[in-house]
């Protein structure tokens, strides 16, 4: 996940609607739980779900939603959704359901179920901040039942009975015959209704993880669908107001998944890639949480509508490169609390710094190594990581923190997963290839671990250093005893002048929010609203403008900005592109000044990584190892 960021239970038998009873290992196979979404049948923007788990043998059975997915590391509680719980028996009576928590039901008298049926409500319409650790769902994960558009993770509409997680499941989804729906999950036909109005397409599933793992979208949507290689591209857009589509973002995605393609060689392990991509129109039910949740072919992504063609651009490239390289980890190196993950009492890994941390590392490293960007936007990307980090607690034991990430104050600092976690990758790749002569790497490593384990093969949480530092060398252990086991900040000098590199100051290229690193330069107050700070003077475009400190915001092209709105509106403000128009209403001590024209160059004269003219031969040849391979 990015923020842009999841099995045990009652001893149950489920036999055959025949006289014999099946084999243990043959129930999976003989008894899928029939399941079924209409989405032509919503009521007070409800969609019903039915659930048919064929026969029990026992008197009491336990069905639960997901208190936490996988990929978020924060509590969901998807359970919440549901409204009208109600079991079948066979006649169509009623039988007794108690509601044990916010996410699990039991239902007596099992041995006469039927069926569940229950209605099921979307988190976007509620979302107050969408962000990961708020009331709701992190967006990316959450589910969204409109008119002209449905995000269906399943995870948000279709549940377990604690025995039969390993149990195969049949999927029926009923829609207007009229709207585009993209699904990897296996496809086994669609049918239509009898007056044509609706289609019902029938998917299938080995266990409830992929259900969980193969989100769906429905509606209006626009689709493209390409080849990368060997690798089948989808990309599904839902643009509310037809700002985008998925022609104007192909060319993107095409280019990036190529080099992402190049970067991985052979531990490339899927055949097929789907993105499915919500834009938020910033409406007071849309999603706030922008960002993208992995799953292993695929991921939800959601950004802002507003963005420019080239914003948007660059935001997925940020944001989908993140999550497509979550194919070398947790898809291929995973530990046990992944593999047999627990939907209701997870136990989490110790190594949210390889999950994330590395696959964060690796989707920026693969932009410099490809050549999409200079190293210099590669250099000015490690400095904002290594500053954002230290205004978290830099003094934490990554394993600590990650095993206990749901639990404060660790929770509080999940978000350097993304920061030093990925600078940690950064160290051991730079030692990986000073202690090979440019030989191996971070990339290499991971191969290797994905040799060793793979998809199917879980890794034993407590070894894994200790294995990696056997695989490795031993100044690569002691790193990760220091740093990541221990609580050690890391001297990212010491890394920096192995490759050549020192401090000094530069103009750094910034956006339009920012005034270098991430100096934001609004400020905010529940009288006042929005304005710009003294730190709006330092970013060169607005000090151009003529912005001065206090100038409060009323408008951003053309849309109120609110301190309820501002997450949207400065979200958007962060995709703005050099050459685009623009237009400001601020009001200045009482009266109100407009600004507008064509967005230019934004700078900021900041301490960043600049190449050292002393640097020694060794030096610049581990550089042009690690930067160009």
């Amino acid at each position: 996940m990015k923020n842009y960021l999841a099995v045990l239970g009652l001893s149950v038998i489920l036999v055959g609607c025949g006289s014999a009873k099946p084999k243990a290992d043959d129930l999976a196979v003989n008894n899928p739980i029939e399941t079924a979404l209409d989405l032509t049948a919503v009521v007070d923007d409800k969609v019903p779900v039915t659930i048919n788990p064929g026969r029990f043998t026992t008197e009491t059975v336990t069905y639960r939603l997901p208190r936490v997915v996988q990929g978020t590391y924060s509590v969901s509680d998807f359970g919440k959704y549901i409204e009208g719980m109600k079991a079948l028996d066979y006649k169509g009576n009623e039988l007794e359901v108690t509601k044990v928590d916010t996410n699990t039901w039991t239902i007596a008298d099992a041995t006469n179920l039927d069926k569940l049926t229950y209605y099921v409500n979307d988190t976007f319409d509620i979302e107050s901040t969408g962000g990961i650790g708020g009331e709701n769902p992190f967006s990316p994960a959450g589910t969204n039942i409109e008119e002209d558009n449905y995000v269906l993770n399943l995870h948000g509409f279709i549940g377990y009975f604690d025995s039969l997680k390993n149990n195969q499941y049949a999927l029926d989804v009923t829609a207007p015959a009229t709207f585009v729906r993209t699904s990897a999950l296996e496809d086994r036909g669609m049918k239509s209704s009898a007056d044509g109005k609706s289609i019902t397409s029938s998917y299938f599933a080995q266990r409830y993880f992929e259900i969980t793992d193969n989100p769906m979208m429905y509606g209006k949507l626009d689709v493209e669908e390409f080849m990368v290689g060997d690798i089948k591209i989808v990309l599904s857009v839902f643009s509310p107001n037809k700002v985008h589509t998925a022609a104007s973002q192909k060319e993107t995605v095409y280019k990036m998944m190529q080099a992402q393609k190049k970067y991985l060689g052979e531990i490339n392990s899927t055949a097929r890639y789907d993105i499915y991509l919500y834009l938020s129109d910033g409406s007071d039910t849309a999603p706030k949480g922008m960002g993208a949740l992995e799953h292993h072919t695929s991921t939800v992504v959601v950004l802002p509508e507003s963005s420019s063609k080239e914003g948007l651009a660059a935001s997925i490239i940020d944001v989908v490169a993140h999550e497509f390289f979550h194919i070398v980890t947790p898809l291929s190196v995973h530990s046990e609390d992944v593999h047999y993950f627990d939907y209701n009492k997870p136990t989490f890994s110790k190594h949210l710094w390889m999950y994330e941390g590395v696959t964060e590392y690796f989707a920026q490293h693969f932009q410099v190594y490809e050549g999409l960007i200079e190293p210099t936007d590669f250099y000015n990307t490690i400095m904002t990581k290594i500053a954002t980090s230290k205004n978290l607690d830099d003094a934490m034991s990554f394993t600590v923190m990650s095993e206990n990430v749901l639990e404060e104050p660790y929770a509080h600092n999940y978000y350097n997963v993304y920061m030093k976690g990925a600078l940690i990758g950064m160290c051991i790749d730079i030692l990986m290839r000073k202690e090979s002569d440019g030989n191996r790497s971070m990339l290499s490593l991971m191969k290797e671990l994905s040799a060793k384990y793979g998809k199917e093969k879980p890794f034993d949480d407590d070894k894994i250093i200790a294995e990696i530092t056997e695989m490795t060398y031993p100044s690569v252990g002691e790193f990760l005893k220091t740093h990541v086991e221990g609580d050690v900040p890391i001297n990212y000098n010491q890394f920096f002048e192995m490759v050549g590199l020192t401090m000094g100051e530069t103009d750094v290229p910034t956006n339009y929010i920012f005034a270098g690193g991430q100096n934001i330069i609004f400020d905010g107050d529940p009288n006042k609203g929005i304005f710009f700070s003294p730190m709006a003077l330092q970013n060169s475009f607005w000090a151009s403008q003529g912005v001065q400190a206090g100038d409060i915001i009323k408008k951003v092209n053309g849309k109120d900005l609110t301190l309820e709105n501002a997450q949207q509106v400065i979200g958007g403000m962060y995709g703005w592109q050099e050459g685009q128009e623009y237009s400001l209403d601020l009001e200045r001590n009482g009266e109100a000044v407009v600004l507008k024209g064509t967005l230019g160059k934004a700078t900021a004269k900041s301490e960043s990584l600049v190449e050292d003219e002393n640097a020694t031969e060794a030096q610049k040849a581990l550089r042009q190892a690690w930067l160009k391979g």
